[in-house]
C-alpha cells in the first residue's frame, strides 16, 4: 500500500511539519517553499492532503491564508490544534553558558522574551524557525543557537539546551486540513464545524440583516473576520466559522437568508470539531 502524503509550508522540522505528523503519523510529509505551492503541490496530486496555519492564540490570523483559500479550488475538511512548544537548539558541545545570540522567526523570537532577557542573548531574525535550526547546525558555533521545535532538533542533529522556553503556555496554531474533494461529515454528526466566506451587498445595514438570520435560527458563530479585497478599501470579505452542517435546517435557513443580502457566497467547507475546540468550548461553559 503507498503511504499517503501531506503538504505544509516550510522546511522539515517547521511546527506544520510537526502538526501534520501530530495529525497524520505515518503519512510522509511534503515541504513546500509557500501557502501557494502547498496548494499547488495538492491540486496537481503531488500530495493528498495539505495543512495550512490559518490563527495563533498570540498572533492572531496567519497572513494571505485567507486571500488565498476562496481561489485555491480547495475544501476544508478538517482543523488541527498544534500546541508551539519552543525549544531551545545549540550544536552539540555547546551550553547555555556559551551561547550567546537566538536565531529564529521574529513572531518565534517576540515570543521568548525572557529567556532572552534572562540569558542576555542577542535575537537574530531568520526566515523560518525550522530554517534557523539548519543554519545553526551548519555553522555549527557553540555561540549560536536557534529557538526551533524538538523535531528540527532531531532532523538538523541539534541538542536541546532548554525545552519550553515560551513566555506563554497557551501558545497555540490552528490548522486547516485541506483536499481536492469536498467531504462533508455526515448530518447526525455532532459537533460539525462550517467554514465559508462571502461579501455584503453596498447597501445600509448589509452586515447586520446578513447576520440577523444566524441568530434567530440559533447558529453559533464562533468566528467573523473581515479582510480586504483586491486592495480596495470599499471591498470586503469576511470568513466565519459556525457550529453546524450545512445541510441541517438551521443552517440552510441561516445561509438563505445570508445569500440575500450577499453579492458573493461560498462555504470552504465543513469537518469535525478538533477536541482541542470541544475542551476549551466545555472549559468556557
Amino acid at each position: 500500500m503507498t503511504a499517503k502524503t501531506i503538504a505544509f509550508q516550510g522546511m522539515p522540522g517547521a511546527y506544520s511539519d510537526l502538526a501534520c505528523r501530530a495529525a497524520y503519523p505515518g503519512w510522509t510529509t511534503l515541504p513546500c517553499p509557500s501557502f501557494e505551492a502547498a496548494m499547488a503541490a495538492l491540486r496537481e496530486g503531488r500530495c493528498d492532503l495539505a495543512m495550512l496555519p490559518c490563527e495563533n492564540s498570540l498572533a492572531g490570523r496567519v497572513p494571505d491564508i485567507h486571500r488565498l483559500l476562496p481561489e485555491s479550488g480547495l475544501y476544508v475538511i478538517g482543523e488541527h490544534f498544534q500546541r508551539v512548544e519552543h525549544c531551545l537548539l545549540a550544536p552539540k558541545g555547546a551550553s547555555l553558558g556559551t551561547v550567546k545570540r537566538a536565531h529564529s522567526h521574529p513572531m518565534a523570537l517576540g515570543q521568548v522574551l525572557n529567556l532572552i532577557r534572562e540569558r542576555n542573548l542577542a535575537p537574530v531574525i531568520e526566515a523560518d524557525t525550522a530554517g534557523a535550526a539548519q543554519i545553526i547546525a551548519e555553522r555549527n558555533s557553540p555561540e549560536d543557537a536557534a529557538i526551533a521545535s524538538e523535531l528540527a532538533a532531531e532532523i538538523y542533529g541539534l541538542e536541546i539546551l532548554a525545552r519550553n522556553v515560551e513566555d506563554s503556555h497557551d501558545n497555540t496554531t490552528r490548522f486547516y486540513v485541506m483536499s481536492r474533494d469536498r467531504v462533508y461529515p455526515p448530518l447526525a454528526a455532532p459537533d460539525t464545524v462550517t467554514t465559508f466566506v462571502f461579501r455584503v451587498r453596498s447597501v445600509p445595514a448589509a452586515l447586520y440583516k446578513a447576520l440577523g438570520g444566524f441568530a434567530t435560527n440559533g447558529v453559533n458563530m464562533t468566528k467573523l473576520e473581515s479582510y480586504m479585497v483586491g486592495g480596495r478599501f470599499s471591498a470586503t470579505q469576511f470568513l466565519c466559522d459556525v457550529d453546524g452542517h450545512p445541510d441541517s435546517p438551521a443552517l440552510r435557513r441561516a445561509f438563505e437568508e445570508l445569500e440575500f443580502f450577499t453579492k458573493e457566497f461560498r462555504i470552504l467547507g465543513a469537518y469535525p470539531a478538533h477536541a482541542y475546540r470541544l475542551e476549551q468550548a466545555a472549559a468556557g461553559d
